[in-house]
């Protein structure tokens, strides 16, 4: 296990009060080092390959974007912990994570299936609901921006991407990855948390296939596919495969929201409701009770009303308190049983791997 490799000559000795001791990695977006504080607790740090020619509203509003982050529930998340916009080189701190990129553990291990994905599925959502709850959209979720810790998935570098988009010169241009893109971003549309569910969609695509759904040879054809073809869902089954479909919805309105999408990952079959078992946080039985809910089965009159959008919140802070507390395999080992692999699937996909420490640039 390695702790990311050597600084090189040009490196700096000193960002801010972070102390440098190694390279995490090199992207379009920056550099990222593993530094200490000066209490020697062990962060990452990405230097921003940013100008800022906004002036002072400019940066009082990037700011603002950090601060909202700042906010995000540490619900499988890294931590937004510093930044600083003045300087020469813009850099912001988030909690080091130990443990490899999904991109990586795919490309290296093999596809995710069973229980695996499902864990992978719920933990991720469960970061996109705490992401939006904090009025942050991502705006760069994918495969490279999941760690899987020994703790389980943990979302990273939300929040940057707006601070990017909005930078100087830049401001023109959309940040993100083409392929895990929603189709409206293409067309000037709005970067709402619908992009970031469509980009979610994309991410359990390529976990269960080592490819995203829109797989193509050039940015132009990626494009194509994602504003005009249906996506390619591979080998996905049952509820998950259902899940995902509407997630890649061209119309960001038909979309479910992080909220739908997690109580969707996390309902039972029609024969009974969700329970908490041993071991899971503990919840009142008027919180619980809205989890047996479904947001599909709900009219739509319903689901809009204020008493329903309260009942489906109470539900997700239960079911965001169930995943907080370790309790996903209790509930992935029984919610979701259509999506494990079968008895003739590919032995050689992986299962549970050991964490190897890493931050991946996209």
């Amino acid at each position: 296990m390695t702790d990311g490799s050597p600084l090189l000559g040009h490196d700096p000795s000193a960002i801010g009060r972070y102390r440098p001791i190694a390279r995490l990695g090199e992207g379009g977006q920056g550099v990222v080092y593993l530094a200490e504080d000066p209490a020697g607790r062990r962060v990452a740090v990405k230097c921003l390959k940013v100008r800022f020619d906004g002036g002072a509203k400019a940066r009082e509003r990037f700011a603002a974007e950090v601060a909202a982050a700042k906010r995000v529930a540490e619900f499988c998340t890294a931590r937004v912990l510093d930044a600083d916009l003045d300087g020469s080189v813009p850099y912001l701190v988030s909690e080091f994570v130990e443990g490899v990129s999904l991109l990586q553990a795919v490309r290296e291990e093999g596809v995710r299936a069973g229980a695996d994905l499902e864990r992978l599925a719920i933990g991720t959502a469960t970061a996109l609901v705490a992401i939006h709850q904090a009025q942050v959209v991502h705006r760069d979720f994918k495969p490279g921006n999941v760690l899987l810790s020994a703790q389980g998935p943990r979302v990273v570098d939300f929040g940057i991407s707006r601070v990017l988009e909005g930078a100087g010169e830049e401001s023109s241009q959309v940040v993100g990855t083409p392929a895990y893109m929603a189709p409206e971003l293409f067309a000037g549309g709005r970067a709402g948390p619908a992009v970031d569910v469509f980009a979610w969609g994309c991410t359990v695509v390529f976990a269960a296939t080592g490819r995203s759904p829109f797989a193509a040879d050039t940015i132009e054809a990626v494009m194509r596919r994602i504003t005009e073809d249906e996506p390619d869902l591979g080998d996905l089954r049952g509820r998950l495969r259902d899940l995902v479909a509407r997630c890649l919805d061209k119309d960001p309105a038909r979309r479910p929201d992080s909220e739908e999408l997690l109580l969707g990952l996390l309902r039972r079959e029609p024969h009974g409701p969700v329970s908490l078992q041993a071991g899971a946080a503990a919840a009142s039985p008027e919180a619980a009770a809205p989890a047996a809910a479904s947001p599909e089965t709900a009219s739509p009159e319903a689901a809009g009303t204020p008493s329903a959008r309260r009942a489906r919140r109470a539900a997700v802070t239960v079911a965001t308190a169930i995943v907080a507390a370790g309790a996903a395999a209790l509930v992935t080992a029984t919610l979701l049983p259509s999506t494990r692999a079968e008895p003739g699937d590919d032995p050689t996909r992986a299962g549970p791997r050991p964490p190897a420490p890493g931050v991946t640039v996209p």
